[in-house]
């Protein structure tokens, strides 16, 4: 078996350009630049969940010595978390942390599942786009009589696009589609145990809500 006959440059051309464009434009170019961002975040290293909560613990031994009233921001490079303790000690109230942390996880949760829909269209569509790239090559063939060598080029075209498709598809998109919801559910989990311990962690120190003191009814005498 000689693989180099799978190699086909207008075939990869007609799959790969035509899922492309086609993507764009039934998902959109907002949703297809939110897929490429999800795509190179997987090149980086997963959240650690570890060694964000070592981080923390010197922001939590802060506050458990100097309370809320003085303790200051500390910066860790996650912005996400950095603004979560921001509300925290700005407010004095875990409502204020848990509140920034849910408005961050629906915003990467709508992200996520934007880029696993696009990447799940476009696998719907490869196929589509083998099936017409053999259309095209059946297409080429001579109307005044079969050559042997115009035959056996539009046969091979048609297979290598059909082949094209079904590949880009089934062990290209599809997977990548999976690997962006994996990773996302991953990462959910991981800074849901880090908001949870940190809460538990400072919830002995947020000081008591004053409540307005109730003032006396007026009886009325009859």
């Amino acid at each position: 078996m000689n693989l180099l006959n799978l190699v086909d440059g207008p075939s990869a051309l007609i799959v790969l350009g035509g899922t492309a464009l086609a993507t764009v434009l039934r998902c959109g170019l907002a949703d297809c630049r939110i897929t490429l961002a999800k795509l190179v975040q997987l090149r980086r290293p997963a959240f650690d969940a570890a060694a964000t909560r070592a981080e923390l613990a010197v922001q939590v031994q802060q506050i458990r010595q100097d309370g809320l009233l003085r303790a200051e921001p500390r910066r860790m490079g996650d912005a996400e978390l950095d603004e979560a303790t921001d509300a925290l000690i700005g407010s004095r109230s875990l409502g204020a942390l848990l509140d920034r942390h849910e408005a961050h996880k629906a915003r990467r949760l709508a992200q996520s599942e934007r880029a696993v829909r696009t990447l799940a269209q476009a696998a719907e569509l490869a196929p589509v786009f083998g099936l017409a790239g053999t259309l095209v090559s059946l297409s080429q063939l001579p109307a005044d009589g079969l050559a042997r060598g115009a035959f056996t080029g539009a046969i091979g075209m048609a297979v290598v696009t059909t082949l094209y498709g079904l590949l880009t598809a089934n062990l290209l998109l599809a997977p990548l589609a999976r690997v962006v919801e994996r990773a996302a559910s991953a990462e959910e989990a991981a800074r849901q145990d880090v908001i949870e311990w940190l809460a538990a962690q400072v919830a002995g120190s947020i000081p008591p809500r004053r409540t307005a003191p109730r003032r006396p009814v007026a009886l009325e005498l009859v």
